[in-house]
Formats: structure tokens, C-alpha cells, sequence
């Protein structure tokens, strides 16, 4: 589990500001593709034939596949950055922060 905080003080790369100040965090999510109705058969019928099946008897679970990216927008100037964040199943932004001694929770 990720724990992010909603707002950030780090580096701005903009050319109005370029020094340390407040960045607004949001999760990166990919942007819905849509394709016109033939195109969209093809993608179906070639991402079914891809499909492999996997062995049903191996005990190893699977890596998580793609790491988290968040969207950093400075307040000031409105430059906006991406950063790679760890591979995780739960990602939560702004939550309670963790306690000392107390277990946690999903």
C-alpha cells in the first residue's frame, strides 16, 4: 500500500518559477482509447488470438505489472510533471498517516 500526501513542496522546473514550492499531487490514469468500429474489431480478434494460458499448477504469484505514476502540478506557474512511483496493489491519496504501534488497515 502507497500513501501520498495531496500536496507536495519540491523543485519547479518552470521558467517563471524554478525554485522550491507547493505542488498539488493526482493519480496518473491512462486515457480511454476510442477507436472507430473496424478498427475495433481488428484490436478484439488480435488481442484474443495473443492470449496464452498460463499454467494452473504454479504457486509463484505474478509480479504486479506497471508502476504508479503521479501528476505533479505547481500552484504557482501551473507546470505539470510526472513521477514513477513503486508497483503496488493499493494506492491511496491524502490518507491517515501511519501511528506507532497501531495496525493497519485496507
Amino acid at each position: 500500500q502507497v500513501n501520498v500526501p495531496k500536496q507536495r513542496r519540491t523543485y519547479c522546473k518552470g521558467k517563471n518559477c524554478r525554485r522550491h514550492t507547493l505542488h498539488k499531487v493526482t493519480q496518473y490514469k491512462k486515457e480511454k482509447i476510442v477507436f472507430t468500429l473496424r478498427e475495433n474489431a481488428v484490436t478484439i480478434v488480435n488481442s484474443q488470438a495473443m492470449v496464452v494460458k498460463r499454467n494452473p499448477f504454479s504457486t509463484k504469484r505474478p509480479k504486479q505489472q506497471r508502476k504508479l505514476f503521479s501528476i505533479m502540478e505547481c500552484t504557482d506557474c501551473k507546470y505539470r510533471k510526472q513521477i514513477a512511483l513503486k508497483r503496488c496493489k493499493h494506492f491511496e491519496l491524502g490518507g491517515d498517516k501511519k501511528r506507532k504501534g497501531q495496525m493497519i488497515q485496507f
